[in-house]
């Protein structure tokens, strides 16, 4: 099962390394697109994985600057330590800030389950008031949403809008397709009326061809967000139509907790990722 899962998850996984997602991120960028690299890994709980994993974004952006890749880095706040404190994830966000800053990389924080969203909103806005250069995930899974978003908008913040990976709560999230559909397109109206610099994460063409037509009635600086690997064929697309494209590059060998979650987050994507695997394989 995991060798078979691996065929399908190497579409949208660069490789273990930093190196193999160095050279999606060239291709990438070769094809018109930035790249958003993720290096794979979550609820770390020990002081020394965290500080590892610090390393490796401090360097990876050196090498960004290095290897002249235009985009930047998504981290999730779990894998700087927000499992252990608040205070710690904070710290080493500024610094890993830091260094971006100076090469001009751009810094996307990740939102994960609903338990951290407080956290990661607070990290986000103590860290925007000192570095322009930084954004955040938004799910329009979750019901609280809508409030978080004109939070943050009223601040000028910079979104990336995703449906969300995480099993949650009925309580707090949107259960079936059609709600998280019909919230995620609210929000996207909310990001091209009252915001600016945001990314439309989605794969969905129906979604795709919504944001097409808000484009037209407010002009403002977007870009779509899609997964390496996955609407190879409608990237190009948009690409000729004058908008930007980012691709989000994940890499490691923590491979397939991600691409599970990945299959599980909604039925439709299972469908898509089949759909994509069988379009880079035509002869």
């Amino acid at each position: 099962m995991e060798k078979f899962l691996f065929s399908i998850a190497k579409q949208w996984i660069a490789g273990d390394s930093m190196q193999q997602a160095l050279e999606s991120a060239r291709l990438a960028n070769k094809k018109g697109m930035d790249a958003i690299i993720n290096r794979l890994g979550e609820h770390i709980t020990t002081k020394s994985q965290v500080e590892k994993t610090v390393k490796e974004y401090l360097n990876l952006i050196s090498n960004l600057k290095r290897s002249k890749v235009e985009g930047g880095v998504s981290i999730k706040p779990t894998q700087l330590g927000l499992s252990r404190t608040k205070k710690e994830c904070l710290k080493n966000y500024e610094i890993i800030i830091e260094r971006s800053a100076s090469s001009q990389s751009f810094v996307w924080i990740d939102m994960e389950s609903s338990e951290h969203t407080d956290d990661t909103i607070g990290i986000y806005l103590d860290l925007f008031d000192k570095y322009e250069r930084l954004g955040i995930a938004i799910q329009a899974n979750l019901k609280r949403s809508r409030g978080d978003l004109m939070r943050l908008l009223e601040k000028g913040a910079k979104i990336r809008l995703v449906k969300g990976a995480y099993r949650e709560k009925k309580e707090n999230a949107f259960q079936s397709k059609r709600e998280v559909d019909e919230n995620y397109r609210t929000l996207m109206e909310m990001l091209f009326v009252k915001g600016n610099e945001f990314g439309i994460a989605t794969h969905d063409s129906i979604l795709i061809e919504n944001a097409i037509k808000l484009s037209k009635a407010y002009e403002k600086k977007f870009e779509f967000q899609m997964l390496k690997g996955i609407r190879d064929e409608l990237k190009p697309e948009l690409l000729k139509k004058g908008f930007s494209v980012s691709e989000y590059i994940p890499y490691g060998t923590n491979w397939l907790p991600y691409s599970i979650r990945r299959l599980k987050e909604r039925k439709r994507n299972i469908l898509l990722l089949g759909s994509s695997f069988i379009h880079s394989h035509r002869v």
